[in-house]
């Protein structure tokens, strides 16, 4: 089982306070399948060799960390693989897509094949009716979902923590879909709090990891720090994000960790931790989605994210 390394982060704020914080550093565990994908995908892709299937197919958007990691595993493995993309829009210039969308191409290069729907569309993409015609069009493939998240991607969020960190009081990790605090939540110790910073805005979360669990007792969702929700940033986000890569080394995404890394600082400066209380915080990976975001921010003439 491969290991990640704990980081001490090493900031005035915590010394002041008392507080012992540590990064694990999950985005060093490849340099295209990092972070939770690599443990999303990891027993997904032996579940899919062992039943004899050649195709894979998932979901994302066109900045998506999971579409990206998926077309390289797949490429790597030797399975041909689909992405089934949210924005009927991108498929009228696809050309133009791939010269601009850095994630799009990177998996374009690997060999994916791209469907790409409405909004509406893309709804259904637990619906059976719809995955039957993707099966028709596409021919038989192995289900990955949206983000990777499944039983066997929960499976493998749980090797994220090892015995040794059994010593932190709070493992904290930023949440998409739900799968890798799911993880956390079934690995943990009966000391210990897991804290999830949302992504997105909205309070289904809660149901969806209770269902994933069915664990009530050890974890907490912490909803003020999504930044008005998926993928939406400002200035304040980023100015923190390089900050904190300049003081520690460590570089954040905007989507996931830069929000959770903001919100734990936060909650050190308002006493939301007790003194002398350790923190493991995750870093999930995500950094391939920069390159994209920083476009993104040249266009709205906003500060970028140092990479």
């Amino acid at each position: 089982m491969i290991r990640s390394r704990n980081q001490r982060i090493n900031l005035d704020i915590l010394d002041e306070k008392g507080i012992r914080l540590f990064m694990k550093r999950e985005d060093e565990l490849h340099p295209f399948i990092s972070g939770n994908k690599y443990r999303k995908l990891k027993f997904n892709l032996l579940e899919a060799k062992g039943k004899g299937f050649s195709t894979l197919l998932s979901f994302g958007g066109a900045y998506s960390n999971h579409i990206s990691a998926l077309s390289y595993a797949g490429k790597i493995k030797g399975f041909k693989t689909i992405g089934i993309i949210r924005g009927e829009e991108l498929g009228l210039d696809v050309d133009h897509v791939l010269q601009t969308n850095p994630t799009l191409k990177f998996a374009h290069d690997n060999g994916m094949r791209f469907k790409f729907v409405s909004r509406e569309e893309y709804r259904r993409k637990e619906n059976p009716d719809f995955i039957q015609d993707l099966k028709s069009e596409f021919g038989d493939f192995y289900l990955i979902p949206e983000g990777g998240t499944n039983t066997l991607a929960i499976k493998g969020c749980e090797e994220i923590l090892t015995f040794e960190d059994g010593g932190f009081d709070y493992i904290c990790v930023s949440v998409g879909t739900g799968g890798t605090i799911s993880g956390l939540i079934n690995a943990a110790t009966n000391t210990q709090t897991i804290l999830g910073f949302p992504s997105l805005k909205g309070e289904f979360l809660q149901e969806i990891i209770h269902e994933k669990t069915m664990v009530t007792k050890n974890w907490k969702l912490i909803h003020e720090y999504h930044f008005g929700g998926y993928a939406k940033i400002n200035e304040i986000l980023i100015s923190f994000i390089n900050d904190f890569n300049q003081q520690t080394t460590i570089p954040l995404d905007p989507i996931y960790t830069g929000k959770m890394m903001f919100g734990i600082i936060d909650l050190v400066k308002k006493n939301f931790f007790k003194k002398n209380s350790s923190i493991l915080a995750i870093h999930s990976g995500g950094l391939q989605g920069i390159e994209g975001m920083n476009k993104r921010l040249n266009k709205k003439k906003l500060p970028l994210i140092n990479v």
